[in-house]
């Protein structure tokens, strides 16, 4: 009896009343309150709009860079760093007051017409979240396991401490395989009408997406959360027919693949490029149609539970989904 109270009294010590998991899903509407800023050399610039978690294992970042000194900039520097922040900073000094930091590694680069994907991979990570005590005794407590050091579990954090997408990914491979499901490892780069997803090697449908290049992604509202993370097992075996879907479909204008009716809308990506990253594979393209079905409303996202802690504290949570 005493050791469960004392187990219940250090829970409520490290997290509270929350439940514990790896990602806390939220809704969130058209803006984001964190901030994003990659030193490159002497120069510090606002990415929050064009970052993108697309490789786990090593953890990849994409930054897409338009403008020619900057571009300039990154060419020349040998170290970059990335801020996570809640606010922009004071006198341009992003270190102060941010919640996570990642040192990165240049590891290669998409030139397009449009602009530069400097692809940077973390080789060390720093996370505020939490006092450092706490962070360490959470991971000890929650979190350890054989695959999943603290050095690990940091990187994730860390890359999490800015809220990630969820989109339904469609894919159709002639009428027999039908393909939907759930992705947050993706990016649009909105200005330039580019598309990029991170597919991890061991995904059954990769090697046909490489094959057709075509891929549909559609953005949906947060409540339907329960219908697509049932799909999410839709990339890892054989697709359900049209017909076991719980839901019904409707079909994009060009390709003719299959979305969920209850998506807002959809971009038709062409894919232009294919990389290997790791243990995803970088698929690179441009969409050829963007489609407005209904109006926006808070869409899913994925941030780390240490990220909820922080902004819980704060009181700036945003809603659990």
């Amino acid at each position: 009896m005493i050791k469960k109270i004392l187990n219940a009294g250090l829970r409520r010590l490290l997290v509270g009343q929350t439940d514990v998991r790896e990602f806390s899903t939220v809704g969130i509407g058209d803006t984001v309150g964190e901030k994003v800023y990659l030193q490159a050399g002497n120069l510090l610039i606002d990415v929050t709009v064009n970052q993108w978690m697309l490789g786990l294992e090593p953890l990849t970042f994409g930054v897409w860079i338009e403008d020619a000194s900057q571009r300039a900039a990154m060419d020349q520097a040998s170290r970059y760093t990335i801020y996570f922040r809640r606010s922009v900073p004071e006198r341009g000094e992003a270190a102060r007051g941010a919640l996570a930091v990642a040192e990165l590694v240049y590891f290669d680069r998409i030139d397009d017409e449009r602009g530069v994907l400097f692809l940077l991979q973390i080789s060390n990570s720093h996370i505020h979240h939490v006092d450092g005590w706490r962070a360490k005794m959470i991971y000890q407590r929650f979190y350890r396991k054989p695959n999943l050091s603290f050095e690990k579990l940091k990187a994730v954090v860390t890359a999490y401490s800015y809220p990630r997408r969820v989109r339904v990914i469609s894919f159709q491979d002639g009428s027999e395989y039908n393909y939907i499901f759930p992705m947050d490892l993706l990016g649009d780069i909105r200005q330039s009408g580019r598309y990029l997803l991170g597919m991890r090697h061991s995904n059954q449908v990769l090697q046909r997406m490489v094959d057709v290049k075509k891929i549909v992604v559609s953005e949906f509202s947060a409540e339907y959360k329960p219908v697509i993370y049932k799909l999410g097992r839709n990339h890892s075996a054989n697709p359900p027919s049209l017909g076991e879907l719980p839901f019904g479909v409707v079909q994009t204008r060009e390709f003719g693949f299959f979305v969920p009716e209850w998506v807002e809308s959809y971009k038709e990506v062409k894919v232009l490029r294919i990389l290997d990253i790791g243990s995803h594979m970088l698929l690179f393209g441009e969409w050829v149609s963007d489609e407005v079905l209904k109006p926006a409303t808070p869409r899913l996202h994925h941030i780390h539970f240490f990220h909820f802690l922080q902004l819980r504290k704060r009181g700036e949570a945003y809603p659990l989904v």
